[in-house]
Formats: C-alpha cells, structure tokens, sequence
C-alpha cells in the first residue's frame, strides 16, 4: 500500500468516524423525549416556546464544544476523566449518567411503541418490545459497530426530510416565532431545564465525544476537524429543533386543541395529524420510531461506555453483551411499569437536566486547571468563559426546577 492510499485510507476512516459521532449526538438529541416535550410545552406555551428552543440550542453549543474537545484532548472517557481531575467523581457521574439513561431508555422504548402504534395501529406495548428486541439484535450482530453507524445515518435523514414535509404543510406563523424567541411572553425555568435535558442532558452530553474516542479521533492533531464535526452537529440539531418547533407551532396557532393530559396522550401524533391528515399521523409514527430506535442505541451504548470506570479491561464484545442486558432491563421495566410514554419521556429529560450541571462543572475545571492532563494543551481562555457562565445558569435552572420535575411523575 503507498503512502498516499494510506492517507486517503485516514481520511476516510476519520471522516466515517465524524459522521457518525455528528448523527450519535444528533439523534441522541433528538429523541422521543425531545418530540413529546416540544409537542407538550408548545401546545401549553405557543410561540413563547420558541425562547426555550433558542435556550436550549445555545446551551448545547457551548456544552459539546466543551465536552467534545476535552474528551479528544485528555483521550479519556468522561467517567475516567473526572476520576483523574477529582478523584471519586466519576463514580457518581458514571452511576448518575447510567441511571438517567436507564429512565431515559425506558422512555425511549415508549417512544417507540407510541411511533409503530401512529404508523400502523399496533399496541404500543408490543411496538415497544419488537423495537427494544431489534435493538438487541443489532447489538448482538459481529458487526454491530458498522450497523449502528449506518442504521443512525439513515434514520436521521428520514427524520429531518419528514419533519421539513409537516413543518410546510403546517403553514406556521414565522414572523410570530421569530419575534418570541428573543422577546418571549414567558419564560419557565422547569420547561427549558426539561428540554434542556431532553437534548444535551445526562448521557446526551457524552454521545458524540464518546464515540469519537471509540473510534481514535482523538488528540491536539484532530481538534480542528472534532471542532468543525461539534459544531456541525450542533447545526443539525438546531435546525431539526426549530423545524419540528414550527411544524406543531402552525396546529396550534390554528386553533386546534392538543391535549397534553392522561394516561394515552400523545401530543405529537395529534398535532402531525391535524397538519397533514392521516398521512400526517403516519409520517409522524415513522419520525418518532426512528427517533426512538436510535435514541435506544444511543442512549445504551453511551450508558454503558460509562461502565469502563468499574470495569477498564472489559473487551468491546463485552460492552456489546452489556449493552444488550441494559437494554432488556430498561424494556422489562417498561412492561412492567406500564407508564404513561409521554409523562415518562417529559420526566426523563427534566431528570437528565438535573444531572447536566454536574458533569459540565468537572469538564470546565479540567479545562480551566488541569492543563496536564491534555498534554499541556492551553484551553481557548473565551470558551471556559461561556463554560463557567452555562455552568452556573444549568445549575441556577436545577435547583428552580426540581419540584415541578418530579411532579411530572404524578401524570404517570
């Protein structure tokens, strides 16, 4: 092999690694969790909604910037870099990411089973655990790395394509929209803490980076193109946010009334139904069950990249099978439970905002102090500033939102 097919060979390899490090967070980000929740809040708040959109993008923005670069830099996994910077402290983020990855994935099969029950009928109990044991196979495949790359891919442009369809049929009022995201009638701190949570909460924060550091995309001579992919998935995102935001914000806007209450409410189905008809309701079971099958893989894998912290030597067919346990264990609890889906996913991303501050608190003093353990990298002065100023603003959002969280649950 010459050396100029060895390096079209690297840059391939780290471009397919880019790829689907920007589509593990995007995905991630963009979950059931996130669908409910901007369904929930936007036919409670309407335009206003708009400001928590704009809140939770820039939010985003500065947390993966932060997170993405330190973990390249130290070319360590977030759990093994909070021991290194403050020993002990990986082991609660890692039981803390862990769980809120649990709630989240139970949620996520939910999510699953409401999309496979708009898209063609079936009970949403089944549709759950048919897309729970689908993930397990897929896991459980000698290739189950290229799949899940391929599988997030595909379904992440199937998801951005429907959602632009729903958001022109629609027809939402713009000027409205544009006017409120920077000049709101309302500002709630648990709706933006919860949509927060839903989109760069808990495990969320560490999908992209982690799967980075999986495939060796690490180190002060990728920063530059790990930057670039950061920001490149924090555009998909955005955008995705904004668009399934018009997309219901047109229902509500004319007059339809979505109810957010009770046991089946599925606001999401209902406001992609009173868009486009029955197709509408079935573009939307296709949105949300891919957005929930890549959530479940997104959110297993990077819970259990966190179990290295108990466990370092264990080999990646193992991290597989343990894949596989966590996410039979999150679909047992969803059939046993039998929770409401939506009050669930809305509860899951408050709690995954809860546990955002902490983690984002142990990143930024590795970069403000713990030059050493990035090879004696000087960190950009300008981004620990936005750090340090979203750490306190996540931490100022938990502590006002913990109350009306949990009283989520009380839907359930």
């Amino acid at each position: 092999m010459t050396p100029t097919q060895t390096a079209q060979d690297f840059t391939k390899a780290r471009r397919s690694s880019l790829i689907a490090a920007i589509f593990m967070m995007a995905t991630s980000a963009i979950g059931p969790g996130f669908i409910t929740q901007t369904a929930t809040f936007t036919a409670k708040m309407g335009a206003a909604f708009a400001f928590g959109i704009l809140a939770s993008i820039l939010i985003d923005f500065v947390v993966q910037l932060n997170v993405w670069r330190i973990v390249s830099l130290t070319r360590m996994r977030a759990s093994d870099l909070a021991n290194k910077a403050i020993p002990g402290s990986g082991y609660v983020l890692a039981v803390l990411v862990i769980f809120g990855g649990l709630v989240f994935n139970v949620g996520n099969i939910a999510g699953a089973g409401l999309g496979l029950n708009a898209l063609m009928g079936l009970d949403a109990k089944w549709g759950g655990s048919l897309s729970a044991l689908l993930a397990i196979g897929i896991f459980l495949s000698h290739r189950a790395g290229l799949a899940v790359d391929r599988l997030i891919v595909v379904l992440g442009l199937v998801m951005i394509g429907m959602t632009l369809f729903v958001a022109f049929a629609s027809n939402p009022p713009l000027g409205e929209a544009l006017y409120q995201t920077v000049l709101p009638d309302e500002i709630n701190f648990a709706t933006i803490t919860t949509i927060v949570g839903g989109t760069v909460g808990g495990y969320i924060t560490y999908a992209g980076a982690h799967k980075l550091l999986d495939r060796g995309t690490t180190g002060v001579e990728n920063l530059e193109a790990v930057t670039k992919a950061a920001l490149s998935g924090i555009l998909v995102t955005g955008l995705m946010r904004y668009i399934l935001f018009l997309a219901i914000l047109g229902v509500v806007a004319s007059g339809v009334i979505i109810d957010t209450s009770g046991q089946g409410a599925n606001p999401a189905a209902q406001a992609f139904q009173a868009a486009a008809g029955q197709i509408g309701l079935r573009v939307f079971g296709l949105i949300l069950w891919a957005a929930s099958i890549t959530s479940v893989i997104g959110a297993a894998y990077t819970s259990i990249s966190f179990i290295t912290v108990f466990k370092p030597n264990i080999t990646e067919q193992g991290r597989n099978r343990a894949t596989t346990v966590f996410i039979a264990l999150s679909l047992l609890i969803f059939v046993v439970m039998g929770t409401a889906p939506a009050a669930l996913l809305l509860f899951a991303g408050g709690f995954n905002g809860l546990i955002l501050p902490i983690g984002l608190s142990i990143f930024i003093y590795v970069g403000w102090r713990r030059s050493d353990l990035m090879d004696g990298y000087h960190y950009p002065r300008w981004l620990l500033v936005l750090g340090a100023l979203t750490c306190l603003l996540t931490w100022y959002m938990a502590i006002n939102s913990v109350v009306p969280i949990f009283a989520f649950l009380n839907v359930a």
